[in-house]
Order: C-alpha cells, then sequence, then structure tokens
C-alpha cells in the first residue's frame, strides 16, 4: 500500500496494543485518567474500541463485587459523551443486578441489545429463570431464544 496515509493502519495497530497493555497493567487510583486519555486519541473509533475491551474486562471481574458501583459511577463520568460506551456500561450494571438477584422490568431485558441478551443466555451469569423464560420467549435474535430455552432446561435439570 502506497500513499500519505501508507502508515496509518500499522501505526494505529501499534497505537490499540499500547492502549490495551496500559489498560491492562493501570492501578485503580489512574485508570479514570488513563481511559480518559486514551478516549483522547484522534482515531476515536480505535479509542472506542480499545475502552470498550477495557470496560468489558473490568466489569466481568468486578461484575459480583461491592466495587463495582463506584467504579461505573467514576467510568460513567469519564465515558458520557460516548454512546455505545455508556450503553454498555448500562447493559453491565444490568447484568449485575440480574447476577445478584435483583428483578428488572421485562421491558429493560426485551430491549437490552443483541450482545446483553446473548451474554446473558450464554453465561452463567443469569440464574433466574424467570428472567431465562422470558429471553426464551421475547429474545431478540433466535439465537439468544434457542440459548435461554438450553439454560432452562439445564436449570431444571440441577433444581
Amino acid at each position: 500500500m502506497t500513499g500519505p496515509h501508507a502508515d496509518e493502519g500499522p501505526a494505529e495497530l501499534r497505537r490499540f496494543a499500547r492502549y490495551l497493555q496500559a489498560l491492562e497493567a493501570v492501578a485503580e487510583a489512574d485508570e479514570a485518567d488513563l481511559v480518559a486519555a486514551v478516549l483522547r486519541d484522534q482515531d476515536t473509533a480505535m479509542a472506542d474500541s480499545a475502552v470498550g475491551r477495557h470496560l468489558d474486562r473490568r466489569a466481568a471481574d468486578l461484575l459480583t463485587e461491592p466495587r463495582f458501583t463506584a467504579w461505573a459511577q467514576t467510568m460513567t463520568g469519564v465515558i458520557a459523551d460516548r454512546g455505545f460506551l455508556t450503553r454498555r456500561l448500562r447493559e453491565w450494571t444490568l447484568l449485575r443486578a440480574i447476577a445478584l438477584g435483583r428483578s428488572l422490568a421485562a421491558e429493560e431485558l426485551t430491549s437490552a441489545s443483541d450482545w446483553f441478551q446473548r451474554v446473558a443466555t450464554t453465561t452463567q451469569i443469569v440464574t433466574s429463570s424467570q428472567a431465562l423464560m422470558l429471553l426464551a420467549e421475547r429474545g431478540r435474535t433466535r439465537r439468544v431464544r434457542s440459548a435461554a430455552s438450553r439454560q432452562l432446561q439445564r436449570w431444571d435439570q440441577t433444581n
């Protein structure tokens, strides 16, 4: 590839890899500042992707921990102007509510993204038969409905 932008791809990939590495190793006290710095990158799609991966990893690690709430509030302030990241963090908060056995309105489950419904039905996060029944009946995709049905069958066999 030649031309004035020929080196952008590799440089962006290297920067993306460095961001992921830094986000993986960041101390909790420095996390918000690093996330904000990454989000200031001129390549917003790449920055959002790196921070999105970080949010997914951290949220999964903290999901049932008491620290999750404070962490999510801090991250909400940092990512407030990024629609995709804000929605992803909100959906991790919904997954947390389910993991902790809190009830959610049916509309919260059925209007959530395909990603949320897939994670909810293909992991052990959702242990509520009520939530699984709702997703088995009204999940957004056939894949989600099938996965929820399988989880329900497994749940019925063990209880």
